[in-house]
This record gives C-alpha cells, structure tokens and sequence, in this order.
C-alpha cells in the first residue's frame, strides 16, 4: 500500500514549480520573514520544505486508509482483509457482489452430496442391483416388472440409508468437528434443524413408498434398517450402541450382510416374480461373503476416526487395541473371505462361472494384499484412502456376486 501511495506524489523537482511552491514563496516563514524563490541559495531549503509536506500528506494519507480498514475489520472481520486489499490495489472499498445463483446451487449440491456419504449410497445401489440379479433365472425374467420392482427398492433403500448417514452426523457434529470436518454439520454449512428436517423427510419419504408398493419383504427392510441405525447413532437412554464396539459391528453386519441380501432377494423372489422363497447357493454366498466384508467395514471405519473417538469416549476396537492391530485384523478376514471364495467357485460345475469365480477373487486378494503393505499407518490420509479402496473392493464383489452359479 505504502509504494502506492508514495508512487501517487509527484517529484520533488515538479514540486518546485507547482502551485503550492508558488504559494509556499509568499508565506510568512516565522518571525515575519517572507521566503523568497529567487536565487539558488534558496532552493535548498524549498526542497526540504516540499518534501516535509509531501511525507506530512503521506501520512495523513495512510492514516486515513488504516482508519477505514480497521472500520472495515470490525464491522466484518472475515472479509476486512479483503476489502484493504482491494484498496490498495485501486478497486474501491465495497463489497464483492453476492454469489450468483448457479454458485449457490452448486454449493447446494456439493454440500448435500457430502452429506449423504456418497460411498454408502453407491454401495446400496450396487448391492441391491446384485442380489436381485440371484433371482433371475431365465432371460425373460428382465422384464418391466422386472425393472420397476428393482427401481422401487433402489430409492426406498437409498432414502433410508441417507436417512441413516443423516442421523448420525446429527449425534456426532461435536466428534466430527474433529474426525471430519468436512461434513456440513460439522463444518457449520448446515444447522443442526436443516439437518433434522432433511433426515425426517427422507425416512418419511422411504416409508412411504416402502407402503404404497406393497412389498413385505422391501418394507420389513426398511424397518429393521430404521430401527437399527436409529440405535446405532442417536443418543437416548440405552441406545447409541456405536459406543460399544461389538454392538456396533453386529447393527452394521444385520444390515449390510443379512437384511441387504435375504430381504431384498426375497424383494424381487416372492413379490416381483411371484415364485416361493427359496435360498439357492448364490444367495448363501452372498450373505456369507459380505458378513465377512462388513465386519470389516465395521472395524475399518473407525481407524481414521481414533483420535475424535478417544475424546468423546467411543469405545471402538482402534481404540482398545491400536490402529495397527485392527487394521493387520481386516485385512486378515477380508483375505479369509477371498480364500473360502476360491474354494466355492472350485466346487461349482458351472465352468465360466467356476473360472469367474476363481479368478476373480484371487486377482481381488492379491490386489488387497499389495495395497496394504504399502500403507502408512501414522497417516491419517493414507488409512482414509486405504479405507475407501476397501470400499472399491465392496462393489467389485458386488459385480461378482452375480456370476457365482
């Protein structure tokens, strides 16, 4: 700012002629005595005159602008800075115009969108595609019924689980301001009665088409699933089961690996297709499978987590036994889960499916394997990545899921 403003004066050599020199020559100079500009030996003191002028008029100068700043600062502390900024590269002191619509819109979206765990909502998606594909058992069964009764439990699901997601950043904003920040509950973008009228709504709204299509097994779903994640988050008397390490596992393994796989299988069995509830092999695989997988997932989640968690009391297993132990753990049962896989896709007499199968999950667990010896665990960064490529290896299973035959 200083530079500007110096740079706005002019020269000492053009103030000689200007018209304040002028008018400093007919000036009393103290004790009466008048400055006279002619002559050299006078120019001296005329130099030393205009320039305690021009650093007197600097400094008024910037006393006047250090003045509004600090105005500025107080009104509005976050953006003072920004407007003396401004002022000292020549806009004015007013503030920015206001975000235009499509920038409030997509800030809307983005907060919204980290608001619903957008992993989870994929990983519900893909698991209710795969397991609706177990009941088809010949190319005419993908039929429009067929479509309609999957999308119909796609966005009964999907509303529950943000509902789900909601509620619990609803009973953790204190924990997150330390483990996630990013959240919008966490981060302030969000009020805590914008997240409660989100959360209410969406649980409405999944209840009630879970109703009005009549599926009984779609609807127990999203029972069950209410009743679970409510008890898994919200903080009342005898629930808030996420401070019990096995209690919380066992809600996240009902939900993941039982009520996902046998209830929207018998979704599209029993109501879409009519036929009687039979649970063939692929379906016993299924559950099996992702019994193990959300065991990890319910493990794994709360290694970035450990240091929130220890503040405010939540007894996981990261903080009984250690990040390392916990996560050398998951990766234990997640390489079981692929071995058992191998053997199931041995014995089936289906040959691409039998190939598949074996290929498949052996490419999976090597894939796995090499990934966590490489990974950092005094990283919070690096166990969070980690933590989403384990998500990656969910869905991939879901894409296997339906070729086990």
């Amino acid at each position: 700012m200083e530079s500007l403003l110096i740079g706005s004066f002019q020269k000492p050599s053009l103030l000689l002629s200007s018209p304040i020199t002028a008018e400093l020559c007919s000036h009393p100079i103290g004790g009466g005595q008048v400055l006279k500009c002619k002559g050299s030996s006078n120019t001296g003191r005329i130099y030393a005159i205009s320039m305690n002028l021009q650093v007197e008029r600097r400094n008024l100068l910037q006393l006047h602008v250090k003045s509004i700043g600090e105005r500025t600062v107080t009104s509005n502390p976050k953006r003072g800075s920004r407007h003396i900024a401004n002022s000292a590269s020549g806009h004015s002191l007013e503030s920015e115009p206001a975000k235009s619509p499509w920038r409030s819109v997509q800030h809307a979206c983005d907060a919204f969108y980290r608001f619903s765990r957008p992993h989870t909502v994929i990983g519900t998606a893909l698991s209710i595609i795969s397991v609706s594909l177990l009941a088809v058992q010949k190319l005419s069964d993908f039929s429009p019924l067929f479509f309609t009764g999957v999308l119909e439990a796609i966005v009964a699901a999907l509303l529950m689980n943000i509902y789900i997601v909601g509620l619990n950043q609803l009973s953790d904003i204190e924990i997150d301001k330390v483990n996630k920040p990013y959240l919008p509950l966490a981060s302030g973008e969000y009020s805590v009665t914008t997240g409660v009228a989100i959360v209410s709504s969406f649980a409405i709204l999944s209840f009630w088409l879970g109703y009005i299509v009549g599926s009984w097994p779609l609807f127990s779903a999203l029972f069950v699933s209410f009743i679970l994640g409510t008890a898994y988050s919200i903080n009342l008397p005898l629930l808030r089961w996420k401070r019990f390490a096995v209690v919380a596992a066992m809600c996240i393994l009902a939900v993941r690996a039982v009520i996902v796989q046998i209830a929207f299988y018998l979704h599209v069995q029993t109501y879409v297709f009519s036929r009687p509830a039979v649970f063939t092999k692929p379906v016993i695989f299924a559950t099996a499978f992702m019994s193990f997988f959300s065991v990890v997932i319910a493990l794994f989640k709360d290694i970035p987590d450990i240091v929130g968690d220890k503040i405010y009391g939540i007894q996981s297993f990261t903080v009984r036994l250690g990040q390392e132990r916990v996560f050398w753990i998951c990766i234990s049962l997640l390489e079981m889960a692929y071995a058992v896989a191998l053997l199931v896709g041995a014995t089936t007499s289906c040959i691409w499916s039998k190939w598949t199968t074996i290929i498949g999950h052996t490419l999976l667990g090597l894939l796995l394997w090499n990934r966590a010896k490489s990974v950092d665990l005094k990283s919070k960064a690096a166990i969070t990545s980690f933590y989403m490529f384990i998500w990656k290896l969910f869905y991939a299973e879901y894409l296997l899921i339906p070729l086990v035959r």
